[in-house]
């Protein structure tokens, strides 16, 4: 089959999401489109729930929709393989549990040429429904639970580490290497890493609006935030450089919660200060929590703080996890896929 030239390629990687790949999918090739056009290009990671027979209805019916195998089952294999598979000048990453402005391709590619920037993207904006997802997307955005990242502030325009999804030229690719497949997680943060280390610019427009789906329930946020903190492990040790220093605190939060009940068995002082420890977060978690409800919904208030724990504690103990498997006992970073999503 030929395939006519585009100026733009969005890729997705994908799996097991057949309730959500149809809207989604469909959101996005009612996309305003660009001069020269657009493709779409959806890295199948070996579905077995139906999503497949969903991608190849939509494929017949719209010539711009094209499939690849993701044989790697997970997200940097995937968008290694649609890239290496796309056709434009222009690469677009795009998610399947977001939703996007019909401006959204154009406005990237308005604020790549206008920066001059080598990935550009927009803030990352949570939206939800029910109880708990619109707790845990409420929370999302507040620099309690991120560490006041300049990238969950949907007002913020300028220069940053990292930036959600992303949009490239595609050369960027040549230049500094595809995404890094042995990470299940963070492999969007490690290769801005290597970007800004080789003078790239990361650029931020809140004119590129999307709005994220979280997950919608507190078991599912922990094992997500249990796997960006592990993996994150891993980013350092590679570069041997944080990203930034906030990755490092619920690790040492976390560490300090449990060693020091420990200490205080031959040294009492030490329970005093996990006790002091325990209380400053639960004081500044209420806090932050009754300023977050007032603003938005009273009825949040009650759940607020469990979120924030999941986050901090899930996070922390997924980064210490990581440096004793990375660090302490070396472990290599290619396991099955299996293992590296169990719960």
């Amino acid at each position: 089959m030929t395939h006519v030239p585009v100026a733009v390629s969005v890729v997705i990687p994908c799996r097991n999401e057949k309730d959500h790949i149809e809207s989604c999918l469909r959101l996005i090739l009612a996309q305003v489109p660009p001069p020269g056009g657009f493709e779409v290009i959806v890295a199948d990671g070996l579905s077995d729930d139906g999503t497949r027979d969903i991608l190849k209805r939509l494929a017949a019916e719209d010539p711009r929709l094209r499939i690849i195998d993701n044989p790697g089952r997970i997200v940097s294999t995937g968008l290694n393989a649609a890239i290496r598979a796309a056709q434009g000048r222009i690469i677009i990453r795009m998610d399947v549990h977001t939703e996007y402005a019909p401006d959204y391709i154009c406005q990237c590619l308005a604020v790549l040429q206008e920066t001059g920037a080598d990935n550009v993207g927009g803030p990352w904006v949570a939206k939800a429904e029910g109880f708990v997802g619109r707790a845990i997307a409420t929370a999302f955005q507040s620099p309690f639970s991120m560490g006041g990242a300049h990238g969950h502030n949907a007002s913020y325009e300028g220069t940053l580490d990292t930036v959600y999804l992303g949009c490239w030229r595609r050369e960027i690719f040549d230049r500094i290497g595809p995404f890094d497949e042995e990470l299940v997680r963070n492999q969007d943060d490690e290769f801005n890493l290597r970007l800004k280390r080789a003078g790239g610019k990361i650029w931020q427009s809140p004119r590129i609006r999307s709005w994220y789906r979280p997950r919608e329930s507190l078991r599912a946020l922990c094992r997500q935030y249990r796997q960006y903190g592990y993996w994150k492990v891993r980013v350092i040790q590679k570069h041997r450089i944080p990203t930034s220093v906030r990755h490092l605190i619920p690790g040492a939060f976390v560490l300090l919660l449990t060693v020091l009940p420990l200490i205080s068995l031959a040294w009492q002082p030490a329970g005093w200060g996990w006790l002091g420890l325990l209380g400053m977060y639960s004081i500044c978690s209420i806090s932050t929590s009754s300023l977050i409800a007032a603003r938005t919904e009273w009825k949040l208030l009650p759940i607020l703080p469990l979120v924030f724990a999941c986050y901090h504690l899930a996070y922390g103990y997924g980064f210490l996890r990581g440096f004793w498997d990375f660090v302490i006992w070396q472990r290599r970073a290619h396991r099955t896929y299996t293992e590296l999503t169990r719960a």
